[in-house]
This record gives structure tokens, C-alpha cells and sequence, in this order.
């Protein structure tokens, strides 16, 4: 039996999030929706999840002793990574202490903060089919990796970071520097080590949303969303749809592939899960052990979404990972570099048939960041892609 406390009471049920973008936002938005305590940690103020949960706090999440001092502080029962760069040792160390429990587990989240390390376990300890890959330190490494049997062309991405920064397409040896002062710009974590992949002709890829979350029987079970396809430009994804269509054979083999890793994973919550597909054909990408930022076209098209699977799961809830309707999301970026920038043409972007809009509430705008999305329900993922772009299109950012 599960038990959750009254938020601001002794008997709270306190839930921590690491990193309060976009998606730690909706997570927040969920937990509340059933009565837990939330705090909002990000490395600047008035982050969007910080604007809704109970408390905000603001550290550098990849500091352990700012880390170990605010969970040593705030006692929260559950600590939950919604980013990569944060001081996965000392979770580990406060997990093994029973100070905490992290979500999936500590030692998730330090393998999954980096491509190094859930790459290699993939490939390496489960033997799932991914890309060629190395990785490597320097520029001399990575041309002579190249030339060496990767080959062109090939794709290069810091071994840290989020959201395709830092990731480009490598098509002769001319790019090579390029790529390589485009991944240090990009990395989370300036350490200046990448990994190279060799391209794989792929028909198109998918994130295939796993939830691990407990049956009535107290066993963990494994429940599948239908899979996403999606659109990245420059490795950041512009929209999605739900759902996919696959062949059968090619379905079945990436939910193997997504029980092996995430079983391999531990722990409870919903994981995002990268794969790339031709025919009946699937390899490994990445895996993220949280929410997916192509999984936000899950507002309009589950029963529930995304957020509410990973705040149920992470709870010991009962989880419903059913497809409602089909639908798609289409990103709104900011344009411009400007701090507390207004959006016009929110009324006429809601006049689009079908459709919702999140606009995040990010205190700075980027030209390439994300800055809210539409969201867009139909009969057809077509009808639904060409909704939601159009709704995003007439959402036009402005700086007073």
C-alpha cells in the first residue's frame, strides 16, 4: 500500500527534482496533482519547474558539496535527475548511505549523464546493436578514428550534453575541426572528449517510452507508450508524432531492446529510449532515465502523459501507458537573445482546430531555444503534424 502525506505538514511526501527545465515542470505539475511536497533545484533562478513547486532552490547541481548539503537539508524523500550534468558520485554515495533513494537509481543516473558509459553498456556488457563508435580526447584522436575505420560520413557529439547541443554531421575530412570546436562549445561538461559514430542509413528513428512501475503484486513491470517518430535538425528536435508506424517484427525488437537496457537500468520511473530503424532492422542510441523531450506530444495523445507515468511510476502508482488518439507537437524557439521576451499571436495559434499550446516561461529567449510548444490532436498523425506547425507558427516571440 502506497501512502502519501498533505504537502506542508510534518507527514509530507517530499519529492527533489535535479534540473527544472520544460519537462521537470510537467513532472512538478503531476506530483502536485497528488499531494507531494515539491522542490525545484536549478542552476538559475525562476527556472520554469521553480515557478510551480512549493520551493525553489538554486545551486550548481555538478558541485557534490552543494549537492550533498542541500539533500542533507531538505530530507526529500525521493531525489529525482532531470539533467545530466549533476554529481552522480555523490548521489551514489547518499543512496548507499540511505540517506535517499534517486530516481531509477543512482547508478542510472551516473551511466546515463554521459554517452560514454551508456554506450558502452550497451554495446559492450548487453550486446545490443548500436552504431560503430569511439571516443576520443583530442583532435588527433578523433581524425585518426575516422580514418581509421569510422569513416565518412559520421556524427560527433560531446560525451556530455543535452537536446543535440555540441552534435553535427561530419561528411569530409574538411568538417573534422569544425565538428570538433562545435562539440567543446556544446558539451554540458567542458572536458573535451566525444564520441564518433559511424552514420547508419536508417529509415527513421523513434523514442520508444518505457515505464518500469510497480504491479499489484508489489513486482516491477514493464509498460510500453505507443513509439514516437521525430524530426531533429542539428540533433534537436523540432516535432513529433504519435504514433509511429512500424513494421511488427521492427516494434518488437526495439521493446527487447528497451526492456534489456532499462531492466539493466533498475530502479522505478519512465525512460526514454533513442532508437534507430530500417525495415524490420532497430539499433540502440541513447537512453535517458527520465521524461523525453519528444515525449511531450504525450499531453495531447495518452491517457497519461509522459509526466504523469514518471511521477506515478516513481510513487509505486498504478500506470495506464495507452494511446488515447493520435497527435503531434511542434517546437516554438525564442528568435532572438533577449531576457523576458511577451508572445504574440497566442489567440490565433488556439484557433488552429484541436490544439494546445505550453509555453514554458523561461526567463531568457536564445535563438535556438526552446521556449514552448504546440500541441495538436487528430484522426491522422498527418492532419495532427500539420496542425501543430501551424499553430507553432503563429506563436511569434517579441522583446519589448
Amino acid at each position: 500500500m502506497t501512502t502519501l502525506g498533505t504537502p506542508l505538514s510534518p507527514h509530507a511526501t517530499k519529492v527533489m527534482l535535479l534540473g527544472s527545465g520544460e519537462l521537470g515542470k510537467e513532472v512538478l505539475i503531476a506530483l502536485q496533482r497528488l499531494g507531494v511536497e515539491t522542490i525545484a533545484v536549478d542552476r538559475y533562478d525562476h527556472a520554469p519547474g521553480q515557478q510551480v513547486a512549493h520551493h525553489a532552490r538554486t545551486i550548481a547541481m555538478s558541485d557534490p558539496a552543494q549537492l550533498q548539503a542541500l539533500i542533507e537539508a531538505e530530507k526529500p524523500h525521493l531525489v529525482v535527475p532531470e539533467i545530466e550534468a549533476i554529481a552522480t558520485p555523490m548521489l551514489e554515495q547518499l543512496e548507499a548511505a540511505g540517506v535517499v533513494r534517486v530516481i531509477p537509481t543512482a547508478r542510472a543516473a551516473r551511466l546515463t549523464m554521459d554517452r560514454e558509459g551508456i554506450r558502452r553498456l550497451a554495446a559492450e556488457t548487453l550486446g545490443l546493436p548500436t552504431s560503430p563508435y569511439q571516443f576520443c580526447d583530442s583532435l588527433a584522436e578523433l581524425q585518426a578514428a575516422i580514418e581509421g575505420g569510422i569513416g565518412y560520413p559520421c556524427i560527433v557529439k560531446p560525451v556530455m550534453s543535452s537536446s543535440g547541443k555540441g552534435q553535427s554531421k561530419i561528411d569530409g575530412p574538411e568538417d573534422v575541426q569544425k565538428a570538433w570546436d562545435y562539440a567543446m562549445a556544446g558539451g554540458r561538461v567542458s572536458h573535451g572528449r566525444v564520441i564518433v559514430e559511424g552514420f547508419i542509413d536508417f529509415d527513421y528513428e523513434i523514442t520508444q517510452l518505457t515505464v518500469r512501475a510497480l504491479g499489484a503484486d508489489g513486482q516491477i513491470e514493464t509498460h510500453f507508450c505507443a513509439p514516437i517518430g521525430h524530426v531533429q535538425v542539428g540533433g534537436d528536435y523540432v516535432e513529433s508524432w504519435q504514433p509511429h508506424p512500424m513494421h511488427p517484427v521492427a516494434l518488437d525488437k526495439a521493446r527487447q531492446i528497451a526492456k534489456t537496457v532499462t531492466d539493466n537500468l533498475g530502479g522505478q520511473g519512465l525512460f526514454g529510449v533513442e532508437l534507430f530503424v530500417k525495415g524490420e532492422q532497430v539499433w540502440f542510441s541513447e537512453v535517458s532515465p527520465r521524461p523525453h523531450d519528444t515525449g511531450l506530444v504525450t499531453l495531447c495523445t495518452q491517457h497519461q502523459s509522459e509526466f504523469e507515468l514518471h511521477a506515478r511510476a516513481i510513487l509505486g502508482l498504478p500506470v495506464d501507458a495507452s494511446l488515447r488518439n493520435p497527435g503531434a507537437s511542434a517546437v516554438i524557439y525564442g528568435g532572438m537573445e533577449a531576457s523576458g521576451i511577451v508572445f504574440d499571436g497566442v489567440d490565433e495559434a488556439l484557433r488552429v482546430p484541436n490544439t494546445d499550446l505550453r509555453l514554458f516561461g523561461k526567463p531568457e529567449s536564445f535563438a535556438k531555444r526552446r521556449m514552448g510548444v504546440a500541441l495538436a490532436r487528430a484522426a491522422d498523425t498527418d492532419s495532427a503534424r500539420q496542425n501543430a506547425k501551424l499553430a507553432a507558427s503563429k506563436v511569434r516571440p517579441r522583446q519589448i
